[in-house]
């Protein structure tokens, strides 16, 4: 009897400690999905970059330390510079993701609904993808004579193609099933539209939107960067740069990435809600 259980448990134990493993690594992935994550790895980061900066010597205008960034980042939150030039970018970063947006959608439904419109149009806008930014800039401030909206189309033209790729790819997802039995039900293009296609289309155009609020930035920023003669972040980076004020630098794209992630954040929420369905299934 004993050497049938041993024998039962020398069999059994590699099981076992394989469901603990499974188990432990659980537990972990929940640890690490968690809000805690950004808690742990943050000051884990700082003190990272606080050890480069004492392991390597750099002077501070070559690479300045996370307490040296700090006091610079209440130097010009106290004298309003980074609230006022934050404001003018924000203040294009919004119009250029939702300009671009309202372009790329109807566009988008476009081309994944006509075969001739894809062959007529696809090539050129994927060929422009293949022109750098960087080189179309110096022309639309030519082209445009407000340097505000100069700006704005750099944004546009940077969240456009992205966001129209997602609306095509999500629509060409619904099952042709799909189609024929809305058609059985002799539904109108409107409502195999708002019933059929836009809930199917959703997912992924936000998904695109959500790239997009990320490209914005990057777009509005090579606008300033090309029409850096008024205000904005821009406009600050360029003078800090010229300054050697690497701590500003520094200041200038944190504050650059807080703004993409609360934009990230914000049509995060708008997902979360537009597809609240999917959570009840």
């Amino acid at each position: 009897m004993k050497g049938d259980q041993s024998q039962f448990r020398s069999q059994n134990l590699p099981l076992v400690k394989t469901a603990l493993i499974a188990v432990a690594n659980r537990r972990v992935q929940r640890l690490l999905s968690s809000r805690w994550t950004l808690l742990l790895s943050l000051p884990l980061l700082i003190l990272g970059w606080h050890g480069l900066v004492v392991w390597t010597g750099y002077p501070a205008f070559i690479l300045p330390g996370p307490v040296a960034v700090w006091d610079q980042f209440w130097v010009v939150v106290a004298d309003g510079r980074l609230l006022r030039h934050s404001i003018i970018t924000v203040s294009q970063v919004i119009p250029g993701l939702l300009i671009g947006l309202a372009i790329a959608t109807p566009l988008g439904y476009l081309l994944a609904k006509s075969p001739l419109a894809e062959r007529l149009i696809s090539p050129y806008l994927i060929a422009s993808q293949a022109i750098p930014i960087i080189a179309v800039a110096p022309l639309l401030s030519i082209w445009i004579n407000s340097t505000y909206w100069s700006r704005v189309t750099v944004a546009v033209i940077v969240v456009f193609f992205p966001i129209l790729i997602n609306i095509i790819a999500g629509l060409r997802a619904v099952p042709a099933e799909l189609y024929e039995l809305m058609h059985s039900l002799r539904a109108t293009p409107g409502q195999i539209f708002r019933q059929l296609e836009l809930p199917a289309a959703l997912p992924i155009l936000l998904a695109g939107i959500k790239v997009g609020a990320t490209l914005s930035v990057i777009g509005t920023l090579v606008g300033e960067f090309v029409q850096p003669r008024s205000a904005g972040l821009g406009f600050l980076l360029l003078t800090a740069r010229y300054q050697f004020r690497t701590d500003l630098v520094f200041v200038v794209l944190f504050t650059l990435a807080a703004i993409a992630l609360v934009l990230y954040g914000l049509v995060a929420l708008l997902e979360r809600y537009l597809l609240r369905w999917q959570r009840m299934r």
